[in-house]
């Protein structure tokens, strides 16, 4: 049976842990609140006495707390550290490259095999084929770590052994999806101004989601070959329909900031030349903004 730690049980660790336990792993499980254990515990987990006696119960420990600081606070005890020697750690709280970058440093002084990871679903979609785990780092930790893991999500990426890249990843996806949260909570303030029911909007939105996935993709590819020829429409023609949601804000009195804040940016892209190339131009706008 595989044996495999889980500190942290806030939702997320819960989730991950329940997901290794229908994996059939034997899982111990810590969290400075033992009241969070107790339904894990009558499902087959075992609770250890602290955080040292979990690390030290199993060869793979997955850390999934509020933060790196908050993980820095557990895992720092000298107990802790001398139970983590020669195991690994599996770091899955959400966190910035730079963060991934000094925690591998502080566990290789330690000889401490390190994974870093981010995960791309909420709680309740763990285990279902639309979850995610992104992992970067160590190779080896990887390949020890990737049967359990994959008891816990629909699927696992291993980007590389360059640590940081997962979180990149994460917060490059976490860019995209809250801003466009932000552009359907504007949408949804047009459909109330008109009368148009959310929910009827939220169910378009959901239907053509891939046709969106695939206008994204294809900008991907823009950029990263630098083609930015516009087979589809060009940058003008978009900052033009950003200058129309703007107007419609103003005409129907409802909050106008993130309009406004886009047609600033379509505007910059024009006025730098960029209007006859596609959309995905704009991203040099973003370049000269670093």
């Amino acid at each position: 049976m595989r044996e495999v730690t889980v500190i942290g049980l806030g939702l997320m660790g819960t989730a991950l842990a329940r997901g290794l336990l229908r994996g059939g792993a034997r899982v111990t499980v810590w969290n400075r609140s033992i009241a969070k254990a107790a339904p894990l515990v009558a499902e087959g987990a075992v609770l250890a006495p602290s955080a040292a006696a979990a690390a030290q119960a199993s060869e793979i420990v997955i850390t999934c707390i509020t933060d790196y600081r908050a993980t820095y606070g557990v895992l720092e005890g000298r107990d802790v550290v001398s139970s983590l020697a020669g195991k690994v750690l599996v770091q899955l709280s959400t966190g910035s490259p730079e963060d991934a970058r000094t925690l591998e440093a502080w566990a290789k002084q330690r000889g401490i095999d390190y994974l870093d990871g981010a995960i791309l679903a909420t709680p309740s979609q763990m285990g279902k084929p639309e979850s995610s785990i992104l992992v970067s780092g160590s190779g080896s930790a990887y390949e020890k770590s990737k049967p359990l893991l994959e008891s816990t999500a629909g699927t696992v990426s291993y980007l590389g052994e360059k640590v940081g890249w997962a979180a990149a990843m994460d917060l490059a996806f976490l860019s995209h999806l809250f801003a466009g949260l932000l552009g359907f909570y504007h949408g949804a303030r047009i459909c109330e101004a008109e009368g148009i029911r959310v929910a009827d909007f939220g169910a378009m939105a959901a239907v053509v989601a891939p046709a969106i996935g695939g206008m994204v993709k294809h900008d991907a590819d823009s950029i990263q070959s630098g083609a930015y020829e516009a087979s589809e429409a060009t940058l003008e023609i978009c900052a033009q329909a950003v200058e129309l949601i703007q107007r419609q804000a103003r005409e129907a009195r409802i909050n106008a900031e993130l309009p406004a804040f886009a047609a600033a940016l379509f505007r910059k892209g024009v006025a730098a030349g960029f209007g006859a190339e596609s959309s995905a131009a704009l991203i040099k706008v973003f370049r000269e903004s670093a």
